[in-house]
Parts: structure tokens; sequence; C-alpha cells
């Protein structure tokens, strides 16, 4: 039986075209890098010329917010007051309280799915948080607003308690339960990678299913599932139409959730709407708070990233 000898070097692709796609995807690896860039230059830009016009002592130290300036010169009014304290005191307390709902439903459900439910309830469960995490957060803002507020202001009455008609437990309750589908994915999939044969070990020693999630997978997973929550955290901070719909706009410095609060990202919200100069310290202060959120949530996802990583390393 005759072969007929293959040529492939007619076949073969040109080397300038391999040069070629390995640039194009280098330039769309570069994209996200060059963006991230871009905003952080202009933040630290725009936030330089906000500190010309108020002290940086006043604005990290500062406990009162109330930066309404003046629209023209010579108008009455024109100094306000740029402490951030109270934002953040706001944004650390919903977020907090988000975080007491969202960690304990969002880890509960992750066990559940990993080590008890079969596959026909895991089949229904996971494309419902699925649908949970897809749900505008405008849509989220309106439940807060519409029905959790007026209930627990309700139901606070009941008990002789002064609750404002905005609070920040009705923002961070409903806050919780939009994060409690990242809490779950994230913590499902550091169960999952815990090892098999840790499992099958404990249950060969006797231990009860029970038992064995609670010492041996728990533990095991408790670096990713740190790692998810510190996520979920950042997600939290950074939350805006919930807490702008739910909380108020008061900056308050204080510990009460009944209270009406406000947030760093509320406020530039607020502060970017209406007629102002660019160039004034009430515009200018967006970029401040900006910049601050953006060091605060990328700490926290660096180290998060760092846990993960850690994780990662000893059980993949």
């Amino acid at each position: 039986m005759a072969y007929e000898t293959l040529n492939l070097t007619k076949t073969a692709r040109p080397k300038w075209l391999d040069r070629v796609v390995v640039a194009l995807l280098a330039a769309a690896a570069s994209v996200a890098i060059l963006v991230t860039l871009g905003i952080v230059l202009s933040l630290i830009f725009e936030t330089l010329q906000f500190f010309k016009k108020i002290p940086l002592t006043d604005f990290l130290f500062g406990l009162d917010w109330s930066p309404q300036t003046a629209i023209r010169e010579g108008q009455i009014g024109a100094k306000g007051s740029f402490g951030v304290i109270p934002l953040i005191n706001g944004t650390l307390l919903v977020s907090a309280i988000a975080m007491l709902v969202a960690a304990p439903l969002g880890l509960a459900s992750a066990i559940y799915l990993s080590e008890y439910a079969g596959k026909g309830a895991r089949g229904w469960i996971k494309p419902a948080l699925e649908v949970l995490a897809g749900i505008p957060t405008v849509v989220y803002g309106f439940f807060a607003a519409l029905t959790v507020a007026p209930f627990i202001r309700m139901t606070g009455g009941q008990f002789g308690l002064e609750i404002a008609s905005e609070s920040a437990l009705a923002a961070g309750i409903v806050m919780g339960i939009m994060i409690v589908p990242l809490v779950s994915s994230l913590s499902d999939d550091a169960i999952n990678a815990v090892p098999q044969t840790l499992r099958d070990a404990s249950l060969g020693l006797g231990a009860t299913r029970s038992e064995t999630t609670r010492r041996i997978v728990l533990p095991a997973a408790l670096p990713g599932i740190s790692g998810a929550l510190l996520l979920a955290t950042s997600r939290a901070i950074g939350e805006t139409m919930i807490v702008l719909m739910a909380a108020g706009m008061a900056a308050k410095l204080t510990l009460n959730p009944l209270d009406a609060v406000t947030t760093i990202t509320v406020q530039i919200v607020t502060l970017l709407t209406g007629d102002q100069a660019f160039d004034s310290a009430k515009t200018l202060s967006t970029f401040a708070l900006g910049l601050l959120l953006f060091i605060l949530t990328l700490c926290l996802n660096v180290v998060a990233l760092k846990i993960v990583k850690k994780y990662r390393e000893h059980y993949d």
C-alpha cells in the first residue's frame, strides 16, 4: 500500500501571525490595568486640587460633614464642613449590619449545599440564589424603603422605640440579603475544594457528618471562607442605591442602627447633582471621597486575595 507524504510546510501558520495574536492578547490584558491606572490618577489629581482648598487634617479628622458652599462668589454661607468621620461611621455601621445578616445566612446555605443537600435540592437552590444575585440594587432599595423600613418602624413603635423613617438597620438588613448569594457561592467553592479524603478519614474513625463538617471541613475551608467574607464586605462598602433609598442622607456620628445615616457612596452621588461649579470644594470633595473609598476597598480585596491564595496553595 502506498502512502502519500503530507506537505506540512505549505499549511504551517506563519510566525508573524503568532506574534500578532500574542500582541493582541497582551493589549487586551493591558486594558484593565490601563483603565484602573487612569481612574486612580484622575482621582489623585482632583483630590490634590481639593486639598488645596480644604486642609487634609480637617477632612480626615473632622467630625462635621456639611459641604454646602457658595455657588457664586460673595454668596452667603460660602464655607462648608468636610469632616469625613461621620461618613466613615455610617459606611461601617451599615456594612457591619449587612455582614451580620449575610455571613450566617450565606455560610449556612453554603454548608447545606455542599455537605447535606442532594442533587435535586442543589439543582433548584443554587439557581435560586443566582437569581437573587441578579436582582438590580434599585429593586432592593425599593424593597427596603417601602417594606422593611416601615415594618421596622411599626414593630419598634409597639415597644416604645423611636425609629427614624430611614434607618441604618433597614438598609443593612436588605443589603445583607443582597450579599447572601456572594457569600454562599464563594464559601461553597471553598468548602468543595476541601479534599474528600479528609471527610472519608473522619467518617471512617466514627465521626458523624455534623462532627466532620464542624471539626474537619470548616477549619480546613476557613481561609477561603474568610476571603469570601472580606470580598463581601468590600461589596457592602461600595453599595449606593439601597443606602440612598433606605438609610437617608443625614451625616451623623452615631452607633445607633435605628438612626438615619449616610455613607461615602451616597454623598458622592448627592454632591454631583445640582448646580455647582466643578472646581468648587463641594464638587472636588467627591474625588477625595472616591479615593478614600478606593483605598478602603482595595485594602480589603488585597487581604482577601492573599488569604484565598494561601488557601489554594494548601488544597489545590
